[in-house]
């Protein structure tokens, strides 16, 4: 957990509040290869401002499978369940359109419930402090969407699997891609001129307009004592 992030909710080192309850919640079964970690910025808070799930791969390297913080000052979009309660792993199982679509004008990204505090650097920087200490140099990360893989890209991440398929992401959405004529208006998250920006190809993409979902992209990462991002970065958010 990066500490600028327990600093901008005022959580104390221990993760615990004034009244000593926790704050940090793990689930790591005996045995499991797999753990689950959650971080609220107080006592009985619905959302923590810090979540994530990571396992083992076959050959003992670390594989995060779910990483993600929360402003949760912000204002909150239900992308996650449906009006009955029901979850849709993000959006990726089912979809909760009026909220994604609140989501989309509120200037977030497909997946996001809250604005994000803008921490990713920071948490890299320490999780690669943690992969160190562990006594291993690589890790693997599993993104959900599509701009969540390029934040990645600019951080020195490589495909193990997928990069075909982005390629043909950036191909369908170049001038004469076969993507382009599809971003119709048909439905608010194809919108014209979507190509030009990362955010709205996430969302056109998180609509389906591949035909197939984004899926199957697993990246991996050498670690960098410094996490400083690449200075190229070719489309704005």
């Amino acid at each position: 957990m990066p500490p600028e992030l327990l600093e901008l909710f005022n959580i104390r080192p221990d993760l615990r509040d004034q009244q000593g309850n926790d704050l940090f919640k793990l689930k790591c079964n005996p045995g499991a290869i797999d753990a689950q970690m959650a971080l609220y910025h107080q006592a009985g808070a619905s959302d923590p401002v810090l979540f994530g799930h990571i396992a083992d791969t076959i050959h003992g390297q670390l594989h995060i499978l779910l990483y993600g913080m929360n402003d949760v000052g912000s204002p909150r979009f239900d992308v996650d369940r449906l009006p009955d309660g029901t979850k849709t792993n993000f959006g990726t199982n089912q979809r909760n359109l009026e909220a994604e679509e609140k989501a989309l004008k509120s200037g977030l990204a497909p997946g996001q419930i809250y604005r994000g505090p803008h921490l990713f650097k920071e948490s890299l920087r320490q999780f690669e402090s943690f992969v160190t200490c562990l006594g291993q140099d690589l890790f693997f990360v599993e993104p959900l969407f599509y701009h969540v893989a390029l934040i990645f890209e600019r951080y020195r991440f490589h495909y193990q699997s997928g990069k075909r398929l982005m390629k043909r992401i950036n191909e369908g959405f170049s001038s004469s891609g076969d993507l382009i004529p599809l971003l119709d208006g048909s439905t608010v998250f194809r919108q014209p001129g979507a190509e030009a920006k990362i955010r709205l190809r996430s969302w056109a993409i998180h609509d389906n307009i591949l035909g197939q979902p984004f899926s199957n992209v697993t990246m991996y990462k050498y670690v960098d004592k410094d996490a400083v991002p690449c200075k190229d970065y070719p489309l704005p958010w």
